[in-house]
């Protein structure tokens, strides 16, 4: 009764977005001599569509509350990718060296932004120059078939520490208000915290009567592992922000307990990824870039 008529949650812009959403990989399966991943179609979308052109589509109540959990929702899934076990050895020197230089280089190019006058806060637009995204490079990978070569583990992994890196620069200089110190401090309670989590759902993973029951409730309409990920998920974020921390942060440490917890998905559920993904892709933001604010 109280609420102003700019308040009422709208779907016209959503419906514009949705649609599109499907006419894009919809349109280039039917032209398959195009080499062209649907994800880069969906981008470029988004932001024609969007405010920043032709401003069919404009930011509303719905399509901001859409854009912020397929933000949380695609730093899960982000989190989820990561692959902890190869991270060891080269897997791991050679994109964290390349991180560690492609920081340098958005550092430098940053500082010459700034001096010509154009930027204000050049170690933020360095965090972003050198930031990437594993839910656009996974689909390209997969859809090429590169996803378990050399070269595939090597991209996969420079995109984690990327992705993993940029997130905790974000929220260690920019996120709080006491200051660095202070925001590792939160930092690193979250982690804590994180591991007290893996801790207790590892433990709980070791009953036979909690096993038995995640088994038979899996395949059913409860999807009680994809529930109990969900779970992990918004709690993760909850906490983040309690902590005064990026929710980004919180979702995609999420994605990386599960990966973590995950480790007999071949042997009682061999589907949990898929229908994780699935549900959670429902709201992949890639089209909303061009749209929310949080994107």
């Amino acid at each position: 009764m109280g609420e102003t008529a700019g308040a009422v949650p709208a779907f016209d812009g959503l419906l514009i977005v949705m649609t599109v959403a499907f006419a894009a990989p919809f349109c280039l399966g039917l032209v398959p001599s195009v080499k062209l991943p649907s994800v880069v179609l969906e981008i470029a979308a988004g932001v024609v569509i969007g405010p920043a052109v032709l401003g069919i589509v404009e930011i509303d109540q719905t399509i901001e509350v859409i854009s912020l959990l397929g933000l949380a929702f695609l730093l899960f899934l982000a989190g989820l990718e990561v692959e902890l076990d190869k991270l060891r050895g080269p897997a791991l020197r050679l994109p964290a060296v390349g991180f560690l230089l492609s920081l340098a280089i958005a550092l430098g190019v940053s500082l010459g932004l700034e001096a010509s006058g154009l930027i204000e806060t050049p170690l933020l637009v360095a965090i972003v120059l050198c930031a990437t995204s594993l839910g656009v490079i996974i689909p390209v990978l997969k859809d090429a078939g590169e996803v378990s070569t050399r070269f595939g583990t090597l991209v996969v992994a420079a995109g984690s520490i990327a992705d993993f890196g940029a997130i905790i620069l974000l929220s260690l200089f920019f996120s709080g208000e006491g200051g660095v110190g202070s925001t590792a401090v939160l930092i690193g309670a979250l982690a804590l915290l994180a591991v007290a989590a893996l801790v207790v759902i590892r433990g709980a993973a070791h009953s036979m009567a909690i096993r038995a029951d995640l088994v038979r409730l899996q395949d059913t309409t409860a999807q009680i592992r994809v529930r109990a990920a969900i779970v992990l998920l918004v709690g993760s974020a909850a906490v983040a922000e309690s902590l005064g921390l990026e929710v980004i942060l919180g979702t995609f440490i999420a994605g990386a307990l599960v990966a973590l917890v995950d480790r007999d998905e071949k042997a009682t559920h061999p589907e949990f990824r898929l229908k994780l993904g699935d549900r959670l892709r429902l709201l992949h933001p890639r089209l909303l870039r061009g749209h929310g604010p949080a994107l």
